[in-house]
């Protein structure tokens, strides 16, 4: 069950800069007008076929957006990190939702009602544009994905997704772990191939040097490597 309460989290104006371009009577209503989720991990924020209701904005954790697909595998279509907003396509749209969002682990949220969102976009053309220029590129990353998750051999999709993660979630101290863990499965979802498929991959590229592994961190040994394979597919 969501649990909306009072919290110690910054203000939603600080936590993404897309609220700039409000008036401060927008940015007051906005500010008197949103509400604040938290979930555990692997809890469900919307499913598949759901009605959209709000804009939402990752505060803290990490959500994953998947599609079930045939026989019920999950296809993860992508990661939302912190300051990054979720759910805006489908109410755009005017749809259900086309995929299913949980949190990846425990996760702190700031959702917008639909209708404070329609009322901003209405009267402010800068916000239009945002959201617009958003699922541009929305739409572009999703288009470079449909091509590599479906030309790519196992080999250059599984790299690809560890760039990716590499790319969007850094590393830790060492300059090399990358800073999220994602299990076998989340992985192989991620990288549209089974898991039996992703971990002989993740074990060629450990035999190789190109990686190193402990439990479910992965650790970047030859990133040169990791993108050239990524690259060429």
């Amino acid at each position: 069950m969501v649990k909306i309460v009072k919290h110690d989290y910054q203000s939603i104006d600080e936590v993404t800069d897309m609220w700039n371009i409000l008036t401060k009577d927008q940015l007051d209503y906005l500010k008197a007008n949103y509400e604040v989720q938290n979930y555990k991990k692997n809890e469900v924020i919307y499913c598949e076929g759901d009605t959209p209701t709000h804009v939402l904005c990752v505060v803290k954790g990490k959500v994953k957006i998947y599609r079930t697909g045939v026989g019920g595998r999950s296809q993860i279509v992508r990661m939302v990190k912190p300051f990054e907003m979720l759910a805006y396509r489908a109410m755009f749209a005017g749809e259900n939702f086309v995929t299913s969002a949980c949190a990846f682990e425990p996760s702190v949220i700031y959702a917008i009602p639909r209708e404070v969102i329609y009322n901003l976009v209405s009267k402010n053309r800068d916000l239009s544009w945002y959201f617009i220029k958003q699922l541009s590129v929305d739409l572009g990353i999703a288009d470079k994905r449909a091509v590599s998750l479906t030309q790519k051999h196992i080999r250059g999709r599984l790299a690809e997704s560890l760039v990716f993660l590499l790319d969007n979630y850094g590393v830790e101290a060492d300059g090399a772990t990358i800073s999220i863990y994602l299990s076998r499965e989340d992985l192989a979802n991620l990288s549209n191939m089974t898991t039996s498929n992703a971990i002989r991959t993740l074990s060629t590229f450990v035999q190789e040097k190109i990686i190193a592994m402990d439990g479910r961190k992965i650790k970047v040994i030859d990133e040169e490597t990791l993108r050239r394979i990524s690259k060429l597919g």
